[in-house]
């Protein structure tokens, strides 16, 4: 019967893989990565919550679709979490670890993957239901996006806690992989075949999709004189979605093929002088996905813009406020109206904005 090490710190398994985390992570190549991990992470949280904020705000995305798209920036923000986290409990900082506290730190970068990725299938699926009838949004309701919402983040956190629940080699530290010393090697292997068969299979639909979309569009055009901004609609978001994919899978690829090497066991890949690039590879797609869709989404770029504009006006505006003397406020009537008169043509400058931007799609 083998012998299970749940009470070893993690230094006793990385001697076991023979894997130096010291070296590798001092010097000019660990102020590089912190320092490009920081501002990452710190884009990641602010442009993810412009783009759930602007869902939120505007009405002309109160659709199953931008619904998914907020939760799939809500992945991208929890991905960001995950980052920071990780930057905190890794290089030499990796051996004092316990293993629960390891399985914390890989759990939450694999729940952040499944999110997104279960995310893009959903949305996939609900393409796949509104192009089919040639509309613009699928006709799922506020409660089943909900419950999509709900189930797709119930499939990330198990997936994220699969080796935590069992599938690990505590017990058996002959299948221990070496990038993940505690991860048994088949599980990498189910892991990363999972992720790229599912990559392979939704770029498929999305070309079928897409190629549909294009032929159907072409066949309208010459028998219809609806607008064509509407009958453009449904490509655009299709190429929005198509971009976010490529993004995806250009940035995850590289790392899931590093850990089916280790998984395979390939002791003369080099996956140790590559893990950590692959890995700002993998967040970058964390920060490509807010550029994509204010780039690709007039409408979405619109709303962003305005909030910041209202954001910093208001903040200007208290800073001016403050600077002004009691005494000149309280001198006539006159003067304080005038202010507050102020304070709500501004408020009026700002909430003009969700008017305007209905001309934008």
């Amino acid at each position: 019967m083998n012998e299970c090490y749940y009470d070893k710190r993690m230094d006793f398994f990385y001697n076991q893989t023979k894997t130096d985390t010291a070296d590798e992570w001092t010097g000019p190549q660990l102020i590089v990565v912190l320092c490009f991990g920081t501002f990452f992470c710190l884009f990641i949280f602010i442009s993810n919550s412009l783009v759930i904020a602007a869902v939120v705000k505007n009405k002309r995305f109160h659709f199953p679709f931008y619904y998914l798209l907020a939760n799939l920036a809500a992945a991208d923000f929890f991905a960001g979490i995950a980052y920071v986290f990780l930057m905190f409990n890794t290089g030499p900082v990796s051996k004092t670890l316990t293993v629960n506290r390891w399985f914390l730190r890989q759990g939450l970068l694999d729940t952040s993957l499944t999110a997104s990725l279960v995310n893009l299938l959903v949305i996939a699926v609900e393409r796949h239901m509104s192009i089919m009838r040639m509309k613009i949004h699928s006709n799922l309701t506020k409660k089943r996006v909900t419950f999509l919402i709900i189930s797709i983040w119930a499939i990330a956190i198990f997936m994220g806690a699969v080796p935590t629940l069992g599938w690990n080699c505590l017990c058996d530290i002959t299948v221990c992989s070496s990038l993940a010393p505690i991860y048994s090697r088949s599980y990498l292997i189910f892991w990363s075949v999972l992720n790229l068969v599912v990559f392979f299979i939704m770029v498929v639909v999305y070309i079928r999709i897409y190629m549909y979309v294009q032929r159907k569009t072409n066949v309208l055009s010459s028998h219809t004189s609806g607008s064509i901004s509407r009958r453009r609609t449904p490509v655009k978001l299709m190429k929005t979605v198509m971009t976010v994919l490529g993004a995806f899978v250009v940035c995850w690829t590289p790392g899931l093929v590093v850990l089916l090497l280790d998984g395979l066991n390939c002791t003369h890949c080099g996956i140790q002088n590559v893990k950590r690039w692959f890995l700002l590879l993998a967040l970058l797609n964390s920060v490509m996905n807010p550029i994509i869709y204010s780039y690709k989404d007039d409408e979405m770029w619109g709303t962003m813009k305005r909030m910041m504009c209202c954001f910093s006006e208001d903040k200007s505006h208290n800073r001016r406020s403050s600077q002004i003397p009691s005494t000149v406020l309280c001198r006539s009537t006159d003067t304080s109206g005038h202010y507050i008169e102020d304070g709500i043509i501004q408020g009026t400058i700002c909430g003009k904005g969700d008017l305007g931007g209905k001309g934008n799609s």
